[in-house]
């Protein structure tokens, strides 16, 4: 499922030197290498703020708009490329952990659970404003888990700094029952979804 806002005028071909991933995950950096392109990683000093009354859909793009305007304020020859996660279960939206107490709350909550991941993407040319977001999501089902399990999850200091307080390339992977959809927008980056919007501006991976 994918949602499509802000294509500004016509495809035109990019010959930029630059291209920058906005973000400091490893896990994005590690997908995008994927794809053979040769990018410059520098994180955004956007602020998410998860209050904003949007939709959850409409909130990891705004995200990453924000990640993706931030960049291109400092570098204005660059395509740049953004993104940003979030666990939503029914209407309660879950993003990165404050502490290792809200970490425990999301795995409860999550535990014996299928739930959605939505990875908001922008794609945009500094240089001419051309901006391109989709939203992708994909659904998770969780194994039930006990307190020892959670607790020695919480211990290995994984969930911290991940959507929903897990990562399922990781130790998370065992607590993970099922994924349908994209296994890399659980990740952090829909691969196959940024390729084809990266034909938008002129750059083509095969």
């Amino acid at each position: 499922m994918g949602l499509v806002v802000g294509i500004r005028s016509r495809a035109i071909r990019v010959t930029m030197k630059t291209i920058i991933l906005a973000s400091a995950s490893p896990r994005r950096k590690e997908i995008l290498e994927k794809t053979g392109l040769k990018f410059k990683v520098y994180e955004s000093d956007y602020e998410e703020n998860m209050e904003i009354g949007l939709k959850p859909h409409e909130l990891a793009i705004c995200h990453s708009i924000g990640k993706a305007m931030a960049i291109a304020r400092k570098y204005k020859n660059a395509l740049i490329i953004s993104a940003d996660t979030i666990v939503v279960l029914k209407n309660r939206v879950f993003g990165k952990p404050r502490d290792k107490e809200n970490a425990r709350e999301m795995l409860k909550a999550l535990s014996g659970k299928a739930h959605t991941v939505i990875t908001g993407y922008t794609i945009m040319n500094a240089e001419t404003g051309k901006k391109l977001s989709r939203a992708v999501e994909s659904k998770v089902l969780f194994k039930r888990l006990n307190e020892d399990e959670i607790e020695a999850y919480i211990k290995s200091g994984e969930p911290l700094d991940k959507a929903g307080a897990y990562g399922v390339q990781g130790l998370g992977a065992v607590i993970v029952k099922r994924i349908e959809g994209d296994f890399f927008n659980v990740m952090g980056l829909p691969l196959n979804s940024v390729v084809e919007s990266l034909k938008t501006f002129g750059i083509k991976v095969l």
